[in-house]
């Protein structure tokens, strides 16, 4: 069981898990399914992002002190600043500054946050136990899986809102059956790079099942499961029948939607104890 500072530790890691996902995913969709209204969804996720990002480097100084001083303790966080951590950070004050920046420039501004968010989500690159293994092939395996992931988050809520209204169901239609066309490429990405990772990183069936990061990898394949099968009944039931003009598919899209976002949530929180509790199988 993690002391204070390490439950401290978790929970900042879920929510700059959420904040840079959820921000980097809702402008990529934005600009690839041309979705309108998304700025303050976009902006109050990056805020949470950044505000989880200083607060989890500062907690950073506080594990390493063992005590809360060293949130603030100058020394410990310049030692910090010149470690991959402090690169982490760099990058993702950058990108989400980049991206915040781009939802107030026009538009040539949806160019500039997308950028900013690929440059957030690349972050993560530099720390974390994918890092620890110094190795290309895991690195980009690393960056398809959490881009892929954070389109997945970045079109729910707005999907959500355009099938919550009867004037714009034809458009919630269009926007998830395109989603749908293109989950038919990213959705396999995502299997494919996140069993190669959990291979890489596990190592053996019997880590698998007989530790407790092995045990914890075992709940969010079964979580990510059940975010298929509900994306499968979006796709195949509940888009198909709102494009054929059954306005209820909405109501029930609207709630499937709902659920995959409590999964989501469940999933990020599973990854943030994994990366920041538990220790690689050895």
């Amino acid at each position: 069981m993690p002391d204070t500072l390490g439950l401290a530790a978790i929970v900042t890691k879920f929510a700059l898990y959420l904040g840079v996902m959820t921000a980097a995913g809702t402008v990529m969709a934005t600009l690839m399914f041309r979705l309108d209204r998304t700025r303050g969804l976009a902006a109050a996720f990056a805020v949470l992002g950044l505000a989880a990002t200083i607060l989890a480097f500062s907690l950073r100084g506080a594990n390493l002190t063992g005590d809360l001083s060293g949130m603030t303790d100058p020394e410990m966080l310049g030692l910090l600043w010149t470690t991959p951590v402090g690169t982490a950070l760099l990058l993702r004050l950058v990108g989400l500054g980049l991206l915040i920046a781009g939802l107030f420039m026009g538009h040539v501004g949806a160019w500039v946050s997308a950028l900013g968010g690929v440059v957030a989500i690349w972050s993560f690159d530099h720390v974390g136990h994918i890092s620890s293994r110094d190795t290309t092939l895991l690195d980009i395996a690393l960056t398809l899986h959490l881009l892929t992931v954070a389109l997945w988050i970045g079109v729910l809520t707005p999907l959500k809102r355009l099938a919550s209204i009867p004037d714009t169901f034809n458009i919630a239609a269009n926007v998830g059956h395109r989603f749908g066309v293109v989950a038919t490429v990213t959705v396999p990405v995502l299997i494919m790079v996140g069993g190669y990772m959990g291979c890489q990183l596990v190592g053996s069936f019997t880590a698998l099942i007989g530790t407790g990061y092995g045990q914890a990898l075992i709940i969010k394949v079964l979580l990510i499961g059940a975010l298929l099968g509900l994306a499968a009944a979006n796709k195949l039931r509940f888009i198909p029948a709102l494009r054929a003009g059954d306005s209820a598919a909405a109501s029930h899209l609207s709630k499937s939607i709902s659920v995959e976002w409590l999964v989501i949530l469940a999933v990020l929180g599973t990854t943030a104890v994994l990366t920041t509790h538990l220790t690689l199988p050895t």
